[in-house]
C-alpha cells in the first residue's frame, strides 16, 4: 500500500500510517486495523442469515406433520423448541454483529477526528485564510460523523443483507433443483438495479454533503459578525441569505430522495414473490414438492425483503460516508506551503534578524513587500511605521514564518529561518496582534497559555509587569475568573493587557508588538510603556505602531510605504532625511 506524505507546519506521532489516495483506501486504512471487529461482524452476519433460514425451513416440516395422519404432536414439539432455540443463538449472533460493527465505527471516527484535527493545526495562515471556518466545521463534525454511519449502520447491513440473499439461492434447490430460478433472477436483477442507483446516487451524496457545508459556513460567519450584522441592521438580509443557503441543501436531499423513491429491487421483490408461489404451485401439481416444502420454499423467498428494504438506505448510507471521506480527504491533502523542518536548527536564540531583498505576495497577487533589507542586532528596539496597507504587518509575520517570502531571504541569528525547526523558531518569538484572541478559559490559563507548567506566582509577576494584576484581582474569582469567547466579557485595553502578560511569561528573544497599544486608554498608557520598554531590555524587540512617544525611542525606524522600504534611521535622522516620515506625523 502506497502511503502518502505532507509537509506540515505541525505534526504528532501518528497513531498509524494512512493511505490517502482515495477516499475508500482512506477508510480502509483505518479499518484494516481493527479486523477482528470486521470479523465479529461478518461471522454474526453469517449466522443470523443462516438461523433466520432455518425457520421457514423448520415450518416447512411443521406443515406436513400437520397434515400426516395422523397429526406428528412429537415433532411439532421439537420442531418448536428447534426454533426457539435457534432464534435466541440468534439473537446473540446479532447483538455482536451489532456491537463489532458500532465499535469500528466509534474507534475509525475517532481516528479520523484525531488525523483530522493535528492536520488542521499544522496547516499554514495560507491555508486558514482561504479555508471558510464554517466548512471546516462542516467537515470536522458532521462529516467525521458519517464516516461512523457507513459502518453502523451502512456497512452492517450491508453485509447482513448480502448474506440473506445467499439463503434461498444455497437452500432452494434442495427441495428441488428447479426452484433456484427464481432466487437467480431476483439476484441478477437486484444488483443490476442497484448498480444503476448507486452510480446515480454518488454525486447527489457529494452535492448534500457540499451544500451542507456551505450551509454551516455562512451560518459560522455570520455568527461570528454578529457584532457588524447587528450594527448595520442586517438581520433581514442574512436570514434571507440563510434561508437560500437551507434551500439549496433541502433541494439536494430531495433529489436524493427522489432517487431512492424509483428504487427498482422493491419492484423486483413483489415480482419474486408471486413467481416463486406460482413456480412452487406448478411443482407441487406436478407431484415434485410437497406442502411442507412450498411453504418453505416461499418462507426462504421471503428473506429477500431484508436485503430489498434496508439497500434503500443502507447503500445511500455508505455512500454518504464516502463522499464525507473524500471531502475529509481534502482538507488533509490540501497542499501546505510551509514545512515543521522537525531536523532544522534548533539552538539558543540571540535575537539578530536581517532581511535580504525580501519580497512578499499573498496568494500569488499582487506583492505587499517589495526588495526589503535591513538588519538589527540582538536586543534593538525596531518601530515599523507607515499608512495603512503599508505592509507593516506581512513584514512581522515572515520574522516566525508564518508566511514564506517569495523572494529573498529573511535570517535569524545569521540563518535562512526556514533552515530552523518551525516549532524552536515559534517558541522563541512572542507576537501580540492588535485583533487579541483570548480563550474561553480562567485569565491565568490565558496568560500561561504558551507555558502551561508556570507557577501562580509567575502568572501574577507578568500581570504585575503587564499592569493587569489590578483589574483581575477586581473580579470576584480573580485569576479564575472564566472570560467569554474571544475576550468579549473584557474591555479592549484588558485584553491587551492580559496578551502583553503572555507574551512576557515565555520570555522570548523576540518580541513583536503589532499596534498592540492602540485599545489603552491615555491614563493607562504610561504604565503600558514603561512595561514595554522594561520587557524590551536584553530581547530584539519590533513595535507596529503610530505613537510617536513609542517610536522616539527606537534604535531603528523602518519606514514602509506601499511594500518599499522608504527610510530606515533612528527618530532625530528620519526628521531630517526623510519627508515620508514627517508625513507620517504631520496628518
Amino acid at each position: 500500500m502506497s502511503i502518502s506524505t505532507l509537509t506540515t507546519e505541525f505534526s504528532l506521532p501518528a497513531r498509524f500510517p494512512t493511505n490517502r489516495k482515495g477516499p475508500v483506501r482512506f477508510i480502509l486504512s483505518y479499518a484494516r486495523h481493527y479486523w477482528y471487529l470486521g470479523a465479529i461482524m461478518v461471522i454474526g452476519a453469517a449466522g443470523n442469515a443462516a438461523l433466520a433460514a432455518l425457520v421457514p425451513i423448520y415450518t416447512g416440516q411443521a406443515f406436513n406433520a400437520i397434515l400426516a395422519s395422523p397429526p406428528k404432536i412429537d415433532v411439532l414439539s421439537g420442531l418448536a423448541l428447534l426454533i426457539a432455540g435457534t432464534q435466541v443463538l440468534r439473537g446473540l449472533l446479532q447483538f455482536g454483529r451489532n456491537f463489532g460493527a458500532e465499535l469500528m465505527g466509534q474507534r475509525v471516527e475517532r481516528d479520523i477526528r484525531h488525523e483530522l484535527y493535528t492536520s488542521l493545526l499544522g496547516k499554514s495562515m495560507t491555508f486558514h485564510s482561504l479555508q471558510p471556518v464554517g466548512d471546516t466545521m462542516a467537515r470536522a463534525t458532521n462529516d467525521v460523523r458519517e464516516i461512523n454511519f457507513l459502518f453502523s449502520p451502512g456497512l452492517n447491513l450491508v453485509i447482513g443483507s448480502a448474506i440473506f440473499l445467499l439463503m434461498p439461492l444455497v437452500v432452494a434447490p434442495r427441495y428441488h433443483p428447479a426452484l433456484i430460478l427464481v432466487p437467480a433472477l431476483f439476484i441478477m436483477g437486484y444488483f443490476l438495479a442497484l448498480w444503476q442507483y448507486l452510480h446515480e446516487l454518488n454525486p447527489i451524496t457529494g452535492d448534500v454533503r457540499q451544500a451542507f457545508g456551505l450551509l454551516n459556513s455562512h451560518l459560522t460567519e455570520a455568527i461570528d459578525g454578529i457584532e457588524t450584522v447587528k450594527g448595520m441592521a442586517q438581520e433581514c438580509s442574512e436570514v434571507e441569505r440563510f434561508g437560500n443557503n437551507a434551500a439549496r441543501f433541502r433541494d439536494a436531499v430531495i433529489h436524493q430522495g427522489d432517487i431512492e423513491a424509483r428504487f427498482l429491487p422493491l419492484l423486483f421483490l413483489g415480482l419474486a414473490e408471486a413467481g416463486s408461489l406460482t413456480h412452487a404451485l406448478i411443482l407441487f401439481q406436478r407431484g415434485l414438492l410437497d406442502v411442507g416444502q412450498v411453504v418453505a420454499f416461499f418462507g426462504l423467498i421471503q428473506l429477500f425483503g431484508f436485503p430489498t428494504f434496508t439497500s434503500l438506505f443502507a447503500y445511500s448510507q455508505v455512500s454518504l460516508g464516502i463522499s464525507s471521506a473524500r471531502r475529509i480527504l481534502a482538507l488533509i491533502n490540501q497542499e501546505n506551503n510551509l514545512d515543521q523542518n522537525a531536523q532544522g536548527f534548533a539552538e539558543a536564540m540571540r535575537g539578530e534578524i536581517e532581511f535580504r531583498d525580501v519580497t512578499f505576495a499573498y496568494h500569488e497577487g499582487e506583492p505587499a513587500l517589495e526588495n526589503i533589507s535591513f538588519h538589527v542586532k540582538p536586543g534593538q528596539t525596531v518601530a515599523i511605521v507607515g499608512q495603512t496597507g503599508a505592509g507593516k504587518t506581512s513584514l512581522a509575520r515572515l520574522v516566525n514564518r508564518t508566511y514564506d517570502v517569495t523572494a529573498g531571504q529573511v535570517l535569524v541569528d545569521g540563518i535562512d529561518v526556514r533552515a530552523w525547526n518551525l516549532e524552536a523558531l515559534r517558541k522563541n518569538i512572542s507576537i501580540i496582534e492588535q485583533d487579541i484572541f483570548l480563550f474561553s478559559r480562567s485569565v491565568a490559563d490565558n496568560i500561561s497559555f504558551g507555558d502551561p507548567n508556570s507557577s501562580e506566582a509567575d502568572v501574577r509577576s507578568v500581570a504585575q509587569a503587564a499592569q493587569a494584576d489590578d483589574f483581575i484581582t477586581s473580579f470576584q474569582d480573580g485569576y479564575q475568573t472564566v472570560i467569554g469567547e474571544r475576550g468579549v466579557t473584557l474591555s479592549g485595553g484588558q485584553r491587551q493587557r492580559i496578551a502583553l502578560a503572555r507574551a512576557f511569561l515565555t520570555d522570548p528573544p523576540i518580541l513583536i508588538l503589532d499596534d498592540s497599544t492602540s485599545a489603552i486608554d491615555s491614563a493607562t498608557e504610561d504604565k503600558i510603556q514603561r512595561a514595554i520598554f522594561n520587557a524590551a531590555r536584553g530581547r530584539t524587540t519590533f513595535m507596529i505602531t503610530h505613537r510617536l512617544s513609542q517610536i522616539r525611542w527606537a534604535d531603528l525606524i523602518l519606514v514602509l510605504r506601499k511594500g518599499r522600504l522608504a527610510a530606515a534611521g533612528t527618530h532625530e535622522e528620519l526628521l531630517r532625511t526623510s519627508e515620508a516620515y514627517r508625513r507620517i506625523f504631520s496628518e
